[in-house]
This record gives structure tokens, sequence and C-alpha cells, in this order.
């Protein structure tokens, strides 16, 4: 079967690259791109370049603005992806949650799910969600798309567990609809664990030659270079031995980013979109920062993904993108899901909200160790409750 894939807030196309160089055991089953949205004109250039290859089919538009008649006039769909944005749900930030600026916008997508209807959907989040607004965010995140036909199945992905040179860990929803004769599990990490890559493997392994795009050196100040030169490897400015004249003065920060080096044994921390104050990401041994390219073979883009824009832009691009080769690990379970392959899978560990036809499914499945799933969902008592 082929699965028409809708995206919005599709970003550089982490997700939909990974969807669409999905592979399975039985070919029949695939996903193509149908149409795709985001609201920065780099990132949608680069997803047309490297995904979408016809600029018709991706739509630059502010979500609150579109129009999703226009967009079924494209194609209509099966599948739905959305990385909806996370700067009110981040640890990093003030965790206002749905009552941020952003937060609301995954309504958007629900929306969506309520229109087109799709057979299945993915959603991407930080693992900060579940904590925004004390958990009834995610709460009421889930109950809406619950409510909108379809089990819903969270779990904490930790990439680095799946083999990726990457400590990532993200919340994915995956969700089916509720008149699918399919469940969902989650894709084990255990044949993974030798398959583990260390930043270096994947930054060195191989080289990267100069003909190799987006790979711009950051000119680095002197000072930069001087603090540099006193960090080692998983050290960052506040717990390395830095002479005063190149310490930062800067509170509370002892376990942050800033000016982290490396460390080349294990995978690298989090690569995230920012840039200044020290937070590019630094070389193990050469006193700078990485390169773009450096910094998407870590998010697992493969070499000939061409991002396009400015230095800035494309440094924001990969950060705020899904690695592509774990997205494609969640969406092989899908596909193997929908074909009745079997594959290794592990428990839940965060409760899915099952339709009641997907509940007697899986105990009919597994026999040997019954789920008692609750039919619905978790209502909290408060003003934003889901009857």
């Amino acid at each position: 079967m082929k699965f028409r894939l809708g995206e919005l807030f599709c970003g550089p196309g982490g997700i939909g690259y990974a969807a669409t160089t999905a592979k399975i055991a039985n070919p029949n089953y695939r996903i193509v791109h149908a149409w795709a949205n985001d609201y920065d004109s780099d990132t949608c250039s680069t997803f047309v370049k490297n995904i979408a290859k016809k600029e018709g089919t991706v739509i630059c538009e502010d979500i609150r603005k579109l129009d999703f008649e226009s967009l079924k006039k494209i194609s209509a769909i099966d599948a739905l992806a959305f990385g909806f944005p996370c700067n009110d749900f981040s640890v990093v930030g003030k965790q206002k949650g749905i009552d941020g600026i952003y937060g609301p916008l995954y309504s958007y997508a629900v929306t969506a799910l309520k229109f087109f209807k799709p057979v299945w959907f993915v959603a991407e989040n930080v693992g900060g969600i579940r904590n925004a607004n004390d958990g009834k965010a995610f709460s009421v995140i889930l109950n809406e798309m619950y409510s909108a036909g379809y089990s819903v199945y969270p779990h904490l992905y930790k990439f680095e567990e799946y083999g990726l040179p990457q400590a990532r860990h993200r919340i994915i929803i995956v969700g089916i609809r509720n008149d699918q004769k399919v469940v969902y599990k989650v894709p084990s990490t255990k044949p993974y664990q030798s398959k583990k890559r260390t930043c270096q493997e994947a930054i060195e392994n191989p080289p990267i030659t100069a003909q190799i795009p987006n790979h711009e050196f950051t000119k680095q100040s002197a000072d930069v270079i001087a603090r540099l030169k006193h960090i080692k490897p998983g050290e960052n400015a506040f717990t390395a031995n830095i002479p005063k004249k190149y310490q930062l003065n800067v509170a509370g920060a002892k376990i942050s980013q800033i000016y982290k080096r490396l460390d080349p044994t294990k995978p690298a921390y989090t690569i995230t979109g920012s840039g200044g104050g020290g937070t590019h990401v630094y070389h193990w041994s050469e006193d700078r920062a990485l390169t773009n390219r450096e910094r998407a073979r870590l998010q697992t883009f493969p070499d000939d993904f061409i991002f396009i824009g400015s230095k800035e832009s494309v440094r924001k691009q990969i950060g705020m993108a899904v690695p592509v080769d774990g997205a494609r690990i969640i969406f092989e379970a899908i596909l193997k899901s929908f074909a009745g392959i079997d594959y290794v899978f592990d428990s839940y560990l965060l409760n899915p909200l099952l339709q009641t036809k997907h509940i007697e499914l899986f105990n009919k499945q597994n026999p040997e160790q019954l789920y008692f799933f609750e039919e619905g969902a978790v209502y909290y008592d408060d003003i934003r409750k889901f009857i």
C-alpha cells in the first residue's frame, strides 16, 4: 500500500526524508510525499530541493493562515506528520505549554486530523512536553488526538539507544485511526545495541571533503580559541579549569552546553538550532565550532542532502530537525504494522490511549501478556478538560 504523506511544521525534512526512504521487506508498503507546509522560506526551499522536487507541493505559509482546502486540492493524504513547535514545551524555556505563544499551534494539526482523516499520523515534540502546565498540556493534547478518532501511542525515544551518534530524546506520538485493524508497538532498541555510533565516528567516517556542501567553518575569535584550549573533551566553560581572564561570568550554568566540547568516545549531546554565546557545539580536539555539515551528520542527514540559506539559517534548520535515522525506524515500524510483519518491540513507557477495537485486537495478538488498557483518556479537573 502506498501512503501519501502530508506534513505540517515540516521543517527542512528530517521526518519527510525518513518517511520517503523507509523500506521494509514488502516493497508494496511505502510512503510518498504528497504536500508539506512550513512558515520559513529557507526551510521550505530545503524541503523542495531534497524531498518534494517541485515547489507546488510545499506551501510556505503561517499555519494560522493556511487553507486546508488548498492542500486537499494538491493531493488527498493517507498519513499526516507534524513536528509542532516545541518552544513552549522545552525544559530550557519557561514551559508555558498550551498557555504560551507557540503551544496552542498543535491544535491546527488536530483540526487537520479531523479534516483529512488520515489512516495514521506521527507527531513529534521535545521530552519536556510531559511537564508543561504540570503535565496537563500533554494530557490535553493526547485527549484531543484520541477524540479525533485515533488510538494514540506516545513514547519517549532516546535516539542514542537506536544507534544514532547523538543523545537526543523526543516524544513521538503515533496515531492509528480507529477503523484500522492495526496496533502499533514501539520498535525495540535491542537490535541496535551493537550498532551504536560515537560522534567522532559519524563526523570522520567517511571524511568530509571540500566538495560536500554546507561545510563552511566559523571564524573563531582569539578569546574563544584561547578558552577552548583549556577545555577538555566532554567539559564546558564552567567545568573546565580555565584561567580567570577567559572565564564566563554567568551564574547557574554549571551543567550547560556553553563552549562544551564533544566527547569523541560517546554520542554527541543534543544538537540545537542556537549558536550564540558559545552554543555552536565544539569539536573534541580542534579549537573550533562544528560546521553545519558535521552537525548534519550528527542528525544523520546524508551528505547529498543540501540545506538552503545562510550559514545561520542552515544551523537553525539542522538543529530543529528530527534525526533522519531515528524517524526512519519509527516509519518502518508503522509500515511493518500495516503489512503484518512482526518485529521486536519494547514495552510502552507511556500509557497509550486505545480505542476499544484496538484494545481487543492487541490482547488477541498478545494472549501471553494481556494489557488492561483503560479506554479513553485521563482527565484533569481543570478548565481545559475534555468530556
